[in-house]
């Protein structure tokens, strides 16, 4: 990146994150804003530029060279849409187009990408991937996200929703999940399915239920606590094991809110993988927690911006349409 910045949006169910990003993966400014997922799009995307505004009053701004946005999904890259489940009112929605009308964008080009992509690229470039030609990169949280890293760089697939882990199938008898599909690996790993799973096995919860509860039970040795971290912990290694035999990746790089679990989470993980991981070609597959936290999004975005990723992923600002 030289000596300039990329400004980088994080856009989920809950905020829309915003940073000023060094060549290192320093987050220089910051900006914040709750995002109000049950409006109106209008709605939405004033909060987007709300944010931008603020990184833009920064009297970095003019080191700024592109923009870069991470949002939570499905996107489609060839249309620079996003139709993000817990986003109801962005359906199809033209974000990258929206954030380049943004006055303070100008001539900035501006690249979208999944969010679990863009923590991918960040844990790839500066985090527990890193030197890693082919890895998978994790999120356990109320979801499961995923991408890929192969020969070296960051897949994004057709539509940019390559290594959608979460939505792979490993219960042939197992739930409806709202994708449409039955036993998803989601509805089995995620922090929300853990917690269900330990309530239905007769954790008693504190005032409020959720993962790291469960997770803080588990390490009292709750044994209903243990049991669906267990659980949890056996379908994410089976799905990691399955794309290891299907692209021989040789780290999975697991982050989000389920990780902050630790021990709790990892130990029966790692243990899993080694029965699911049972080819020869495998031996070497670890699995790891990331390193960069919450800010992965941010990282990842300017990452992927300063690369300028596939060109159906890009626009220009609109000083020069």
């Amino acid at each position: 990146m030289n000596d300039g910045l990329i400004a980088a949006l994080d856009i989920g169910g809950t905020k829309i994150a915003g940073a000023l990003v060094d060549r290192d993966g320093v987050l220089v400014h910051r900006a914040r804003r709750a995002t109000p997922a049950r409006e109106p799009a209008d709605v939405l995307v004033g909060a987007v530029h709300e944010v931008m505004g603020a990184l833009s009053a920064s009297p970095l701004w003019g080191r700024v060279r592109a923009v870069g946005i991470g949002s939570a999904g499905p996107i489609d890259l060839a249309h620079g849409t996003v139709s993000p489940v817990n986003i109801p009112a962005w359906r199809n929605f033209p974000l990258i187009e929206s954030v380049a009308r943004h006055p303070a964008v100008g001539h900035r080009q501006v690249t979208l990408a999944g969010d679990a992509v863009a923590m991918t690229a960040a844990e790839h470039r500066h985090g527990a991937a890193r030197g890693h030609r082919n890895a998978l990169c994790l999120v356990v949280s109320t979801g499961v996200g995923a991408g890929l890293v192969l020969n070296g760089s960051v897949h994004h697939g057709l539509t940019g929703n390559a290594g959608h882990l979460g939505h792979i199938s490993i219960d042939f008898d197992g739930e409806a999940c709202p994708c449409g599909a039955r036993g998803c690996l989601e509805a089995i790993a995620s922090g929300t399915a853990i917690t269900r799973h330990a309530l239905a096995l007769g954790w008693q919860a504190p005032l409020t239920a959720d993962a790291a509860g469960v997770a803080a039970a588990a390490r009292t040795g709750e044994a209903a606590a243990i049991a669906a971290f267990d659980r949890a912990a056996r379908a994410l290694a089976a799905g990691i094991a399955a794309t290891a035999a299907l692209v021989e990746i040789d780290i999975a790089v697991v982050g989000g809110g389920v990780a902050q679990s630790g021990e709790v989470f990892f130990e029966p993980l790692t243990r899993h993988l080694r029965r699911y991981a049972a080819m020869p070609f495998l031996k070497e597959l670890r699995v790891v927690p990331a390193e960069l936290g919450p800010d992965a999004g941010l990282v990842g975005a300017a990452v992927l911006a300063s690369a300028g990723v596939a060109p159906v992923a890009t626009i220009l600002g609109h000083g020069n349409r």
